[in-house]
Order: structure tokens, then C-alpha cells, then sequence
């Protein structure tokens, strides 16, 4: 039924759906939670039968196990079980479905783990074109800077058998200047970060024309050179002297492990290898895009199956704490150490990552802060595209 009417239901009459569908199997008390931008928290999706109750911390709670570990977590209740479902839309974690059954067995399982990933894909659907779910993931306001922002990013989390990418943007509800993005094509895992000068809404702008000039020279199949000249005269194009954007381009063969990048006015990415950093991938560097410079240098570097990389902003490192002193790459470097040990998936790693720094910098952000973790493990995805007989 789910599948039949997905195409043209209303967003507001998803909920009620779903709700009835899991009645039809003897479930109760559904629930729709969905990460708040920052991921700090799971927030109910407010609809008609739905169950609606407090936000649930991510961190220390079963509805967040089951979000950071991407596992059924059930919870005995009193004569009955309360079922917890990641929802992913391919393998972006968009939520959790919770709902409680009188008992589960493993075909109840299979059966509601293909539930919930079609809920997943019919919220992010309906996404496009409603802002209740918008609304629903949001606890404070959001600048207008903001809001350009995160309708430019890609999904935060992309796995395959191959490669892993998981971002974050801090702050979240008023980051400016900072964006990435990615896509796969073939064997190739493009990559860009970006910094844009400034803060407020022209730092926004400023950004949205870097990302929307290197998805238009990324997909004219250029080479990394190439694509630094293009995105390069956009911004000269439109935007006065003295405007520019640090940067980093990348390219992964997600066969061979092979990485080549370009490295534009932007701090160097960080190798991690065996769960902690092993160098820091300094290269030679370009001006800034928009100031015109030279044909840049590609860099390469084969990686190890296993191998993470680390792109981030400046805003990470170049915050003043108490007493003017930089928090540093080498405070980084700790933090990424320290949690690296703890055996996390990619996502829950660079959310990790992004919170304990906060933490580091005793919550202090007068400037965007972006993270870009990227995994290569390597060998083929054919199997997924054999039907098991």
C-alpha cells in the first residue's frame, strides 16, 4: 500500500500511513525522529497518529544507538518490545523509526527494516517539496546565510562497499561561508571544500557560486587543474577584487586507492591510518580562487586500504581560546587520536570529531567550522548487482 500511493500522497498524509501500516501488523505508538541539524538530538515529527514525545539526545540513548550504530535496537518493555529502526535513504541516516510490538520475531524484523527504509526514502521524497520536515529538525532559528547553506550540501553520509564520506557544518543553524561536496562517478570520488571569505549573507552567495561552478566543471569532465581555472574565473566574473575562496579539489580512485588534489589557500588535509593521524598532506599551493592564480600543481598519493582522510576549514584550527592563543592543528590532531581508538562507523566518527572539538574550544565559533571524512577501503561493489538465486 506504502508503494502504491507514495507517488502522489500528500507530505502531511505520510504520517497517518505509516501509522496504519504498522497497525496492520499489530504495532502501536509509532514515532518519526529525525536529527537536528547540529546532531545533537532526535526531534518527533509532529503528525496525525503519530506518537509524539520529548527530543532524544543521539548521545546515551536507544533511540540514538540505534541512529549512530545503524542496528535494530529493541527494548524490553512490559509485555511487549519497543522496536528502534534507523532510517536511510540510501545510506544517509535520516532518523529513527521507533514503534512497540507485543513480540518480534525475525520475520517481523526483515519486514520492518524494509519498512523503514521506505519511509526513509518517501520523507526524503516529500522533502523536496514541504518544510515540515525542514521545520520538524530544527531547534533554534536559522540565519538566511544558513539556510543557503544547507541547500547546497549533499547528503551528509554516503557509504558504499568502497568508499565512505560523511561531512558536518558547524555552526548549524548559522554557518556562512563554508560548504562541500561530492559525488561518485564510476571509480571516481570527487571532492571539494570550500571556505568563502567574509561571514553573512555575501559569504553565502559567494559560496553557492564556487560550488555551483565546480559541479558545472566537474561534470564537463575536467581535470583538477582545469577545474580550479573554471571555478577560478567565476568568481572573478561576479564578484569584486579582493573576494575569493580558499579550497581544496579532490579526486579518488575508489578502485586502485590512487588520490590525486589541488590545493587552493586551504589548510592540508589530514591521513589517518591504523586510528591515528599519521601526516599532514602538505602540498604545493595555489592562490585562492578569485585572485587569479597560476595553473596550480596536482598532488597524488596512493592510499592503504583503511585509510581516512580529514579536509576541513580553518575554523577548526585558527580559533583564539582564552588568553589569545590559537586552538592549533595539533590540539586537532589529539582530538582526532583520541577518538579515532574508539572503533566508531565513518558518520558517527566525524560527528565525534566536530562535537569533541567544540567541546575542545569550550564551545567558542566565531568562525564557520567544516569537516570532510572521507574512507577507502578498496576492493569492487559487483556483487551488489548480482540477484541471489
Amino acid at each position: 500500500m506504502l508503494l502504491d500511493r507514495a507517488h502522489e500522497m500528500p507530505p502531511q498524509l505520510v504520517a497517518p500511513l505509516i501509522a496504519e501500516e504498522v497497525a496492520r501488523i499489530g504495532g502501536r505508538d509509532v514515532s518519526i525522529l529525525l536529527q537536528d541539524y547540529d546532531q545533537m538530538l532526535l526531534l518527533p515529527l509532529p503528525g496525525r497518529h503519530l506518537m509524539v514525545g520529548e527530543p532524544e539526545l543521539i548521545d546515551g540513548s536507544v533511540a540514538g544507538r540505534a541512529f549512530l550504530d545503524v542496528v535494530i535496537v529493541e527494548e524490553p518493555l512490559a509485555a511487549a518490545v519497543r522496536v528502534f529502526l534507523p532510517l536511510l535513504d540510501g545510506s544517509d541516516q535520516v532518523g529513527v523509526l521507533a514503534l512497540t510490538l507485543d513480540s518480534v520475531d525475525d520475520d517481523d524484523r526483515r519486514l520492518l527494516r524494509r519498512l523503514a527504509g521506505l519511509v526513509a526514502d518517501m520523507l526524503v521524497t516529500k522533502n523536496s517539496y514541504t518544510d515540515r520536515f525542514f521545520k520538524a529538525r530544527r531547534r533554534e532559528p536559522m540565519s538566511v546565510a544558513a539556510e543557503i547553506q544547507w541547500s547546497l550540501l549533499p547528503p551528509l553520509r554516503m557509504t558504499t562497499p568502497q568508499v565512505v564520506v560523511a561531512g558536518m557544518l558547524e555552526p548549524a543553524y548559522n554557518v556562512a561561508g563554508d560548504s562541500f561536496d561530492y559525488a561518485l562517478n564510476d571509480d571516481i570520488l570527487h571532492v571539494a571544500v570550500i571556505d568563502a571569505m567574509g561571514h553573512g549573507l555575501n559569504a553565502a552567495v559567494l559560496a553557492t557560486v564556487a560550488i555551483g561552478a565546480y559541479r558545472h566543471a566537474r561534470r564537463a569532465d575536467v581535470g583538477l587543474a582545469e577545474l580550479y581555472a573554471f571555478m577560478d574565473s567565476a568568481i572573478v566574473e561576479q564578484f569584486e577584487p579582493e573576494q575569493f575562496v580558499t579550497a581544496q579539489m579532490a579526486r579518488l580512485d575508489v578502485g586502485t586507492g590512487r588520490l590525486e588534489w589541488v590545493n587552493a589557500g586551504h589548510p592540508a588535509p589530514l591521513l589517518i591510518r591504523d586510528h591515528r593521524v599519521i601526516r599532514s598532506l602538505e602540498s604545493a599551493t595555489t592562490l585562492p580562487v578569485g585572485f587569479g592564480g597560476d595553473q596550480p600543481q596536482v598532488s597524488e598519493l596512493a592510499l592503504q586500504q583503511g585509510d581516512q582522510l580529514l579536509f576541513f576549514t580553518d575554523g577548526l584550527v585558527e580559533e583564539r581560546q582564552a588568553g589569545g592563543e590559537q586552538f592549533g592543528e595539533q590540539r586537532l590532531i589529539n582530538v582526532i587520536d583520541r577518538a579515532a581508538r574508539e572503533g566508531m562507523n565513518t558518520q558517527a566518527l566525524a560527528r565525534t570529531y566536530s562535537h569533541s572539538l567544540m567541546r575542545e574550544r569550550r564551545g567558542i565559533t566565531t568562525d564557520d567550522a567544516t569537516l570532510l571524512l572521507v574512507e577507502w577501503n578498496g576492493g569492487s561493489a559487483d556483487h551488489l548487482a548480482v540477484l541471489e538465486t
